[in-house]
């Protein structure tokens, strides 16, 4: 396979991770900025502090789909320290979510229900960007090339250049 087919396959499986990341963050968002919603119109409970609880509650929700859809064919050795990782980058992306939302409400004074959801959401798009990057690279590792399914997409994404392998199918039994 020549370089430039290489390349567009990493891109096309690329592709895909974004694609899949972006839609558990969608039902994410949609499930951060429920509880949000909620806690602020039925609870006496400060804005800032709402958009944290809520943003805990959607971090669970990501977890599962990013786990068991999006990066279901990565390394499942070390559940342990993956949940472990997960949650302290999780963290620091509840942080910059959350710092966001802070510095509208009590730097600007900017703290009405718009304001506060437009911010809500300007801090979970820029701490997207940091969890997509922390995910791919420290939590969900891709397998080892030795225990990868070679599969061709498979073997282009170990970075193998030389000649993808073919898997003999097996006979299938009637």
């Amino acid at each position: 396979m020549s370089e430039r087919g290489v390349l567009r396959a990493r891109l096309d499986l690329l592709a895909r991770e974004v694609a899949k990341f972006g839609a558990v963050g969608a039902f994410g968002l949609v499930v951060n900025m429920g509880v949000s919603n909620l806690l602020w119109r039925t609870t006496d409970i400060p804005v800032v502090r709402a958009g944290l609880m809520a943003t805990f509650v959607a971090i669970l929700f990501n977890y599962v789909g990013f786990r068991y859809w999006t990066y279901r064919d990565r390394d499942k050795s070390g559940r342990t320290r993956e949940l472990t990782l997960f949650l302290l980058f999780s963290g620091v992306g509840a942080v910059i979510e959350t710092g966001v939302l802070f510095t509208a409400t009590y730097g600007f004074g900017w703290d009405s229900p718009a304001q506060s959801n437009v911010f809500k959401i300007l801090g979970i798009g820029i701490a997207t960007l940091f969890r997509f990057w922390s995910y791919r690279t420290w939590v969900f590792r891709a397998l080892p090339a030795k225990e990868a399914v070679l599969s061709p997409e498979g073997f282009l994404k170990q970075g193998r250049t030389e000649q993808v392998p073919r898997v003999k199918e097996r006979p299938v039994r009637r």
